[in-house]
């Protein structure tokens, strides 16, 4: 009996060094294991899914509701691709958790570059924006501590935090922090990082967000309406997962249901030509100098500030 007293004493030893080193408090442990003692699933259940089963098996089960995932993109030509995706996951949050509170959190550069979010723009997106709170502190180090303190109250549906590049202040211990807050709180972090390049994160999943044909717009017949423009589609590229080798798909958002599905490889559009531009007939590179300088187009004269 003592043996065995010890030995459980070891294991609760064990397991509060592992909480701390993963950032939970012991009680919040000791809750997990009377939970797991009454549903063993109960755990694996802090997933949204993304109702696409190859998805979701490269997720381990869908979006992580307890941890941090990052959404990143190469070229700021990409940022509505980016956010358009994290509004999706976002969306998709709001509408299997029941929760509406969302906020999202933008660096000043961010702001200045891909703008601010637009409501009625939202809305239209499938977000419930009854509740989507916005904040621009001026410095990131407030961003990420605002970012940290909204997660750890465990208030919200998801914690948005845009940023842009790779900045120094915010290396992988900042990441780190971020990932054991949301962990702590079982709340989910959506990190966006705007034209950054890939580095060591404590993300558990990373997605490459790019722009994408849209596919037409289908009738109520199920006919494709020629010339129209139907659902956003985001070329994506699962970078950072326990797969092998990087996932690499297209995803349709219908915003009206709120839900998932793979894109229809987009046809050529009948109204596209491969003909120039401009057509007619070049003249020659000249010989003996340099040619007049090309038209720029229209110009048109603004007013002296000063």
């Amino acid at each position: 009996m003592a043996g065995h007293a010890t030995a459980q004493e070891r294991l609760f030893a064990l397991r509060e060094t592992i909480a701390r080193l993963e950032g939970k408090t012991p009680m919040l442990v000791a809750e997990e294991q009377r939970e797991r003692g009454k549903n063993p699933a109960v755990l694996t259940s802090r997933r949204v899914s993304l109702g696409i089963a190859d998805v979701d098996a490269a997720l381990e089960g869908g979006l992580p509701l307890d941890g941090m995932t990052e959404v990143r993109t190469s070229m700021m030509r990409d940022a509505g691709a980016g956010s358009g995706l994290v509004l999706a996951l976002a969306a998709l949050i709001q509408k299997q958790t029941g929760a509406s509170a969302l906020l999202w959190i933008s660096d000043r550069v961010s702001n200045g570059e891909a703008g601010l979010p637009y409501p009625v723009g939202l809305a239209q997106y499938g977000v419930q924006v009854e509740h989507f709170l916005h904040a621009a502190p001026r410095t990131l180090e407030d961003a990420l501590w605002l970012a940290e303190t909204a997660a750890a109250s465990g208030a919200l549906a998801a914690t948005i935090l845009e940023i842009r590049g790779n900045p120094s202040s915010f290396g992988l211990s900042e990441s780190r922090r971020l990932s054991l807050r949301a962990k702590a709180a079982r709340r989910p972090i959506l990190l966006l990082r705007h034209a950054g390049e890939e580095e060591a994160s404590s993300a558990l999943f990373r997605f490459h967000a790019a722009s994408a044909p849209a596919s037409e717009r289908v009738l109520h017949t199920g006919a494709m309406l020629g010339g129209s423009i139907g659902f956003p589609v985001f070329r994506l590229i699962l970078e950072k997962s326990r797969n092998p080798a990087p996932l690499s798909l297209l995803l349709e958002w219908n915003s009206h249901d709120r839900q998932f599905s793979h894109a229809r490889r987009s046809e050529p559009s009948r109204l596209s030509t491969h003909a120039a531009t401009h057509p007619g007939t070049r003249f020659p590179v000249s010989v003996d100098g340099p040619d007049r300088t090309p038209a720029v187009g229209r110009l048109l004269a603004f007013d002296r500030a000063s």
